[in-house]
């Protein structure tokens, strides 16, 4: 068969590579000067653009679509051109993506800080950069399917069936969670209200985690883990069972988000059975990392890729084991609200998300560059600097997280509150804030090793913009062989796998959703609640500007230290008129 000539884009994928990484340097630094102010309150040195509540969502930004994005794009098209043996399909929607995401990030860089926020987690950008938003990740989409379509090899890898998922289900979540009404250029309010506002925010919230921090970080792993041990993955049945099951279990999980709240309790209670259920994925998924390195554990003693890696998967495991565990409503009790819920994300961020960056980055970067790595201790001094930040952080915010709830429960033999005082708790927690910022600055550390590491390389380097391949055409048609796995019919057949995953996806959100919003028992109607008033709307905004939900909750949940601290529990009919909702 005729040999095809073609050329690789290597100048997109280090482009996307270099700007996660100088973005997450800056987004860990902006993090470290949030863990600062919790210590010492007067570093927002008395400028409103650098108040927590302000900078705490630049900071979240910042990590997740500037450091993790921008990575992850970098990951998806270095691979996908391998594993499909053909270039990106097209180079002008490989730059508008490009360089609109770049935009898009220097927005939030601006209007964060200026106070121009919606108030929902991980989605707090105004409507006109939601719109932005859409149209990049749709160009993304399209030339990754286009892409796909004029591959040379047949079958889909199980990386591209991450990406394929991630693709169509950020699309919808993006989409329905930022449905609003703009009331100026950067000012608008959620379509939803109250309860069913909070649905469809950790429907999404949950699940932005699950699919643009989890699903393409996992094909990353089942591209460049074997890769780098060359090794074949562990198990093919097992990614298969990894797949479907993350993905349609995943969605439902969301309403554990909202345990104990004014949510109907059927909600809450299918977020718990999904989320215990979600574990058995997870941990599939995990298995099938670390059992890849298999006879290759020697080579983990002197690699630093193979070290982040190990890491970044063990601590996967780790998050999709308390992830669970905090869904058990007696647990959640304990749990939520406090510093433990920080520790379980940072476990995740800074374990998973960012040691398996900084793998990929030691291994791709060389190989770009066409040498070696400057230094392999520097590399390695690195992993253990970064793996010191993660325990220092994340240990003590387990400590303060017991340390908060169990004195915000305590009563007194006469009934009263032991520490009726908040800021008796706050005091107490000190410690554990000055621990916390010390191991945010020991990954900080770390990242600036690597920086200097890959810089000497790049240096020494010759890149190599157009990397030149061959390959056989696709053939025109395909006999199935005896035994094939069934599966194997889907793998060949993109759209066919593209619309399952939306169908997969889909039977989580529309049975939860729909009837919380359609429904009207869902929500009972309250006669004494009336309209805001226009003075109370401007106080809201004033309470969304300066980004104080983020801490301070409106939900009063039917805990007898919460009734009694502040009064009757919540209903659902209470927040009709809230949009959106602050809790």
């Amino acid at each position: 068969m005729e040999m095809q000539k073609f050329s690789y884009n290597n100048t997109v994928v280090r482009n996307f590579l270099l700007a996660g990484l100088v973005f997450g340097l800056v987004g860990m630094l902006v993090g470290l000067l949030v863990a600062l102010q919790l210590i010492f309150p007067w570093m927002s040195f008395d400028l409103s653009y650098l108040g927590y509540g302000r900078i705490r969502a630049l900071h979240t930004n910042a990590v997740i679509f500037a450091f993790v994005g921008n990575a992850m794009f970098a990951g998806i098209y270095y691979s996908l051109q391998r594993l499909l043996k053909t270039r990106l399909a097209s180079n002008f929607l490989t730059n508008f993506h490009f360089w609109g995401w770049q935009l898009i990030i220097l927005s939030a860089v601006i209007t964060l800080p200026l106070g121009y926020t919606s108030s929902k987690e991980y989605a707090e950008l105004e409507w006109p950069i939601d719109i932005a938003i859409a149209l990049v990740w749709v160009a993304f989409g399209v030339n990754m399917f286009w892409t796909i379509l004029r591959r040379r090899e047949r079958h889909l890898y199980v990386a591209i069936w991450f990406y394929i998922a991630t693709f169509v289900t950020v699309a919808v979540l993006h989409i329905f969670n930022n449905i609003e009404l703009p009331v100026h250029f950067m000012k608008s309010y959620s379509a939803y209200s109250g309860v069913k506002d909070a649905l469809v925010q950790w429907w999404y919230g949950h699940n932005a985690v699950a699919f643009f921090l989890t699903t393409p970080i996992l094909g990353l792993m089942y591209y460049f883990l074997p890769k780098a041990a060359n090794r074949p993955i562990y198990s093919y049945k097992l990614s298969i069972i990894h797949f479907w099951g993350l993905i349609f279990i995943y969605i439902w999980a969301g309403p554990h988000h909202l345990l104990y709240t004014a949510l109907p309790d059927w909600a809450q209670s299918l977020g718990v059975v999904f989320s215990v259920m979600l574990i058995f994925p997870s941990w599939g998924g995990m298995i099938n990392g670390l059992l890849t390195l298999r006879g290759a554990w020697d080579k983990v003693r002197e690699s630093a890729v193979l070290k982040f890696f190990v890491v970044a998967i063990t601590a996967y495991g780790m998050a999709t084991f308390e992830g669970p565990m905090l869904s058990l409503k007696n647990v959640n009790a304990l749990a939520h609200y406090t510093d433990w819920i920080p520790a379980h994300v940072h476990i995740g961020t800074l374990g998973w998300n960012g040691f398996l960056i900084f793998g990929m980055a030691y291994w791709l970067i060389p190989r770009m560059y066409r040498v070696n790595l400057h230094s392999e201790r520097m590399a390695n001094t690195h992993f253990w600097i970064g793996t010191l930040g993660i325990v220092f952080w994340a240990l003590p915010m387990y400590v303060s997280g017991f340390t908060q709830s169990l004195m915000w429960k305590q009563f007194n033999p006469d009934g009263t509150l032991v520490y009726g005082n908040f800021l008796e708790t706050v005091t107490q927690l000190m410690p554990m804030y000055a621990l916390r910022a010390i191991g945010g600055a020991l990954y900080v550390i770390g990242l600036i090793f690597m920086f200097v590491n890959l810089y000497r390389t790049i240096r020494a380097g010759d890149f190599e913009a157009e990397e030149p391949a061959e390959a056989p055409a696709l053939a025109p048609t395909y006999k199935k062989h005896k035994g094939e796995h069934w599966h194997r019919g889907i793998e060949r057949r993109p759209t066919q796998l593209m619309i399952l995953s939306i169908v997969v996806i889909l039977i989580g959100g529309v049975v939860e959703i729909v009837p919380t919003i359609m429904v009207d028992s869902n929500i009972p109607k309250i006669e004494s609640v009336k309209p805001y008033t226009a003075l109370e709307l401007e106080g809201r905004d004033l309470y969304i500007r300066e980004g104080c939900n983020a801490c301070h909750s409106q939900m009063v949940r039917p805990f007898r230290s919460e009734t009694v601290r502040y009064g009757e529990y919540s209903k659902a009919g209470e927040f009709v008129y809230d949009f959106p909702f602050l809790w």
